[in-house]
């Protein structure tokens, strides 16, 4: 939870009464450990202080430890305040109750989900799940049950305290009217207004000077090309030696590399190993190529082109440099 750090007393603990706190609002619905509690009594160590929202008095976290002090017969005990409101107070307590001592069921993580859900409704999923213990995809769940199935419109905040759209359609379409009504506007403008991230902005502008929609068109899955037929034998002889023929060319740059990497004058020198790396990433197969192609997101893709054809570029060069030192030496 990004909770500012001015909301702690950093470093500071006091002794309070034990009889000025409060115990209620837990997010444990089963109640009281006992024998938690008791093995808590037996600890001869300093126990941790317990986490009290000042406002109210009420325990965030330590009710165990709170009445193990209770049964030593304790009349004060160690106090860390939280300056913060109840409902981030709350959210404190589930997050602590996943990281430590005795960690809440998954019931009890459920229903404390619901009600951050109800009272941060601009957080992600993600974020929400980060601070209950539960998967982003069962915190998804319980907030369709419990708008009935509409998602909220608007933006949440995210694990990283930014702020984006639940839908970025109109987040896109309103970038598109601010690159075209005011096109000396920087990246970062056009992101803060229309609530977007830069690379988002980034992508809009690209699509509008090259004529396309702000928006990119959902991917269409293509069909899966029907087997060839068995009276092709030429075209199947052909595909399959296509094949082989790309696999023969990974097979030789992971054996090249290999040989590389077995090189003392490559593997006991800084550059050499940075060089071996570089290397190593281009034995990926071209399955495993796709699979990271696949995976970048739309907004990415023009961005990772002009990466990859820079990098090519860079790649070219290398060679012509190494071809060039390799006649010379020769």
């Amino acid at each position: 939870m990004q909770l500012d750090q001015t909301q702690f007393e950093q470093g500071l603990v006091v002794e309070v009464e034990i009889g000025s706190l409060v115990v209620e609002g837990s997010p444990r619905s089963a109640g009281e450990d006992q024998d938690h509690i008791q093995a808590l009594v037996e600890v001869r160590a300093p126990l941790p202080p317990v986490l009290v929202h000042r406002q109210t008095m009420r325990v965030i976290d330590g009710i165990h430890r709170l009445r193990a002090a209770q049964l030593r017969g304790d009349d004060k005990i160690a106090v860390a305040y939280f300056d913060g409101s109840e409902s981030d107070a709350f959210v404190l307590a589930v997050e602590s109750n996943i990281t430590h001592g005795l960690p809440l069921s998954m019931a009890d993580r459920k229903r404390a989900a619901s009600r951050i859900i109800t009272s941060h409704p601009q957080w992600s999923d993600r974020m929400i799940a980060s601070a209950t213990g539960l998967s982003p995809g069962t915190v998804s769940e319980i907030r369709r049950r419990a708008a009935g199935d509409t998602l909220a419109e608007g933006s949440r905040i995210g694990q990283d305290g930014r702020v984006r759209p639940v839908n970025s359609a109109a987040g896109r379409e309103l970038a598109g009217r601010l690159i075209r009504e005011n096109p000396g506007l920087s990246l970062r403008q056009i992101a803060r207004a229309a609530r977007i991230s830069p690379e988002t902005a980034r992508d809009v502008r690209n699509r509008i000077h090259r004529g396309e929609d702000p928006l990119p068109k959902p991917r269409v899955r293509a069909r899966p090309k029907p087997k060839p037929l068995a009276e092709e034998p030429s075209r199947n002889r052909a595909g399959a030696a296509g094949q082989t023929t790309g696999t023969a060319r990974i097979a030789a740059r992971v054996a090249a590399v290999d040989r590389l990497k077995s090189d003392p004058a490559l593997r006991f020198s800084e550059t050499g190993r940075t060089l071996l790396r570089l290397l190593n990433l281009h034995t990926l197969s071209g399955a495993e190529w796709q699979a990271i192609i696949d995976s970048v997101p739309p907004h990415c893709t023009s961005v990772v082109a002009d990466l990859a054809h820079a990098c090519a570029g860079v790649w070219g060069e290398v060679a012509a440099r190494m071809e060039h030192q390799t006649v010379r030496h020769g």
